[in-house]
């Protein structure tokens, strides 16, 4: 698949997305970022992990900008994770820190895990 194709592809399949469905893909995302960032870091790769943790920055910007705390009561503590998220993923960055990569990770892929299950049980209540 040439690269015009694979950005269309992909275009339109965040175009179509459900809300829920984009809160996933954002999370998938933040999960591969950190993956390969780990794996820049552990390669000597300062600037492969600079271009990934920076990646990583902004989508924890864009879930914390999205979150509507007023709307659930756990969104104050949500919030208060994703802040933690970012106040890490500058210092991973800054510092080349393996260590806060990993921390991160663990927190980010079962937060992915809920919000899919959550997203897949959605999806069929509405089916």
């Amino acid at each position: 698949m040439t690269a015009s194709l694979r950005a269309r592809y992909l275009g339109n399949s965040i175009a179509t997305a459900s809300p829920q469905q984009l809160l996933v893909m954002l999370y998938d995302r933040l999960a591969l970022d950190l993956e390969r960032a780990e794996s820049a870091l552990t390669a000597g790769d300062r600037p492969g992990a600079d271009e990934q943790l920076k990646h990583a920055q902004e989508i924890v910007i864009e879930l914390r900008a999205s979150l509507k705390v007023e709307l659930w009561d756990g969104a104050p503590r949500l919030a208060a994770l994703y802040d933690w998220l970012l106040t890490e993923l500058i210092q991973a960055n800054i510092k080349g820190d393996l260590r806060r990569v990993g921390d991160c990770r663990r927190i980010v892929e079962p937060l992915r895990e809920a919000w899919r299950g959550a997203a897949a049980s959605l999806a069929a209540g509405t089916a």
